[in-house]
C-alpha cells in the first residue's frame, strides 16, 4: 500500500498564497503520477493539478492555471502545490492522489485513475 499524508493548508485572506506538500510512503515508485484534488462541501471531488513520475510533466486545471504550480522531490517522496493568489472559491477540502499509469506521458485528471488517496488537509480563503 501508499500512504499519502497532505499538510500546509489553512485560513489564508483572498490574494495570498499556501504552499501544500504531500509526503507518500509504503509502496511508492517514481512512475507514479501524483495529482492534487480539492472537494467542497456538497461537491464532487475535482482535478486541480498533476505531475507525470518519470517526465515531470504538468497539467492542470482552468481554473487555477496560472497561479498554480505543482512540483515533486522523488528523494523526499513529496509532491506541493504551491497555491497564489488565492480565492473565496478556492476553499475547499485538498486530496493528494497517486496512480501508477499516464495518459500519453501527462498525469491523469480523473479521479477514477488514481488508486491511493490522502485524509485531506482544508483549505480555506477569506475574503
Amino acid at each position: 500500500q501508499v500512504q499519502l499524508v497532505e499538510s500546509g493548508g489553512g485560513l489564508v485572506q483572498a490574494g495570498g498564497s499556501l504552499r501544500l506538500s504531500c509526503a507518500a510512503s509504503g509502496r511508492t515508485f517514481s512512475s507514479y503520477s501524483m495529482g492534487w484534488f480539492r472537494q467542497a462541501p456538497g461537491k464532487e471531488r475535482e482535478f486541480v493539478a498533476g505531475i507525470s513520475g518519470s517526465s515531470g510533466r504538468t497539467r492542470y486545471a482552468d481554473s487555477v492555471k496560472g497561479r498554480s504550480t505543482i512540483s515533486r522531490d522523488n528523494a523526499k517522496n513529496t509532491v506541493y502545490l504551491q497555491m497564489n493568489s488565492l480565492k473565496p472559491e478556492d476553499t475547499a477540502v485538498y486530496y493528494c492522489g497517486a496512480s501508477d499509469k499516464t495518459e500519453w506521458g501527462l498525469p491523469p485528471f480523473s479521479v477514477y485513475q488514481y488508486d491511493y488517496w490522502g485524509q485531506g488537509t482544508q483549505v480555506t480563503v477569506s475574503s
